[in-house]
């Protein structure tokens, strides 16, 4: 990671950056995102060795919850989700009301996927934890090649693309792993959004639609403020999304899927006016890739044909 007091500083504006604003987080703000990132990540890892067969959706996402409150969270970005077999690709889902918890039990050989978004003192964090219980050999494929576009996001944002642009990228791999695009379904077809500080005040713990209160205040004062200046908040393939990645802090959840199976990673991107860099490595998606611990992923001469190969292993 470049050291952080190149994120503290803008440079000097130029043609391409002069119509966004400055980075607007010091190196301390930066560590208390990266603590609360931590938190939700150990705490959704505590839940992965806890849940087993016969735990439904509901019963995870209140242990989630329960665990998150114990750590210190104070308040929600959105309540924690979690999404059980087929449900971790979204197949069959029409309405925003089936994203939330039901009664899905998990059974043996089952992907699942958990996601939480704690605040704690109004810094904020949104990770989405993949897991499996017993042997699935085609979420041990996926999981693997999560790490291709890890890197492909980064590369493009690195290099200024305009966000739809981005997206596209993203597309176009999924395509040639053989898979589907699951961020998709999301309400808004989004890949990602901006984390901002929550500095509103209101009721904490009290939630709408699954967003706490106090989200929906600062999301609604930052879609004014960004679309005044043509940009969005919102990460898509629309209209909204054609311009630079904004400075900030993005998270970003790219989300596959082959048939009954869906597995993603949501953390936190850090955009600076000139630079582009993961807010931390030490992540369970990262250290599962450097250990080893999931299949190697595919290359380019395997990923034109992954379907045979899944098949293979079903």
């Amino acid at each position: 990671m470049p050291p952080l007091a190149k994120a503290t500083h803008a440079t000097p504006a130029s043609p391409a950056s002069s119509a966004f604003p400055a980075f607007p987080y010091t190196e301390h703000d930066l560590a208390r995102f990266r603590a609360t990132q931590q938190l939700a990540y150990d705490c959704a890892e505590q839940v992965a060795a806890w849940i087993e067969p016969g735990v439904t959706e509901r019963q995870a996402t209140a242990e989630l919850r329960r665990r998150l409150v114990a750590a210190g969270v104070q308040d929600f970005f959105h309540v924690p989700f979690a999404w059980f077999g087929d449900r971790t690709a979204f197949r069959h889902f029409h309405t925003p009301l089936q994203f939330f918890a039901g009664n899905r039990r998990l059974e043996e050989g089952m992907p699942y996927v958990l996601d939480c978004a704690p605040i704690v003192d109004g810094y904020t964090a949104d990770i989405g934890y993949g897991g499996k219980v017993g042997e699935n050999r085609v979420w041990d494929r996926l999981a693997a090649d999560l790490k291709v576009y890890r890197e492909l996001i980064l590369t493009e944002v690195r290099a200024r693309r305009p966000l739809n642009e981005v997206y596209a990228a993203v597309d176009a791999q999924i395509a040639a792993h053989g898979y589907d695009n699951r961020h998709q379904v999301y309400p808004g077809r989004v890949i990602g959004h901006q984390v901002t500080r929550t500095t509103v005040r209101g009721p904490a713990g009290v939630n709408v639609f699954g967003f706490g209160v106090r989200t929906l205040q600062t999301l609604g004062r930052e879609l004014i403020s960004e679309r005044l200046h043509g940009r969005s908040p919102l990460w898509a393939d629309g209209r909204s999304s054609r311009h630079a990645p904004t400075p900030g802090l993005w998270a970003v959840e790219p989300h596959i899927g082959f048939r009954g199976v869906g597995i993603k990673f949501e953390e936190l991107l850090v955009v600076t006016e000139d630079d582009a860099y993961w807010l931390d490595d030490d992540l369970p998606h990262v250290r599962r890739w450097t250990t080893g611990s999931a299949t190697a992923p595919a290359t380019a001469s395997t990923a034109a044909e992954p379907t045979d190969t899944l098949e293979a292993t079903r």
